[in-house]
């Protein structure tokens, strides 16, 4: 098991990457929710099967609990935006960033001697990076685009993300920072450690 000071080293990195909020958890408090999972077929989401991080091409619930079997400690990052951002043309770039953060936290693990470190993200790669592109170059035989910044979603192997805040002590219905201020809310992504 990795002492605290690598976890600290890799909270420290998330925030100044940008993450509003970072804790490590013990895999073991991450829940996961098979009805979660269906939320990516029934309403039907616009990304669904576009992409090799999404359903159905990802191993879903069962696959994600072994992974958690493999792995001791999970990085949680939030990034709080205005509410507004998610619902504007910035929307994309911000999620774009949220992949790239927790991609680069991943690959920092593994340099660090987390060889089974694995990030997730909100929202779809294709949607992200390959929006412009006709089909995902995985999906058709190829190579990645963007092995470097791109993760699978959260949502297709179940993960509880509200869950995770309430285990981070993190609010999940943000106020305004102050009287008459923008409302609030917040993404997240996950770097398994192991």
């Amino acid at each position: 098991m990795k002492n605290t000071a690598s976890f600290e080293e890799l909270q420290q990195l998330a925030t100044s990457l940008g993450a509003s909020d970072v804790a490590v958890k013990m895999t073991e408090e991450i829940e996961i929710d098979e009805k979660l999972v269906n939320f990516c077929k029934d309403p039907r989401c616009e990304n669904y099967g576009l992409s090799p991080g999404c359903p159905p091409h990802v191993g879903g619930p069962e696959t994600f609990r072994q992974m958690l079997k493999e792995r001791s400690h999970v990085l949680i990052v939030r990034i709080v935006v205005p509410s507004a951002v998610l619902f504007s043309e910035e929307r994309r770039e911000l999620m774009a960033f949220l992949h790239e953060l927790v991609a680069t936290l991943e690959l920092t693990a593994i340099k660090k001697g987390y060889p089974k470190a694995r990030a997730f993200a909100g929202g779809s790669c294709k949607d992200l990076f390959c929006f412009d592109e006709a089909d995902c170059n995985v999906l058709s035989g190829g190579g990645c685009r963007n092995p470097k910044r791109s993760r699978p979603s959260m949502s297709g192997f179940g993960v509880n993300v509200a869950h995770l805040l309430k285990i981070c002590g993190w609010e999940s219905n943000l106020k305004p920072e102050q009287e008459g201020g923008e409302p609030r809310s917040w993404i997240a992504g996950i770097v398994l450690l192991g």
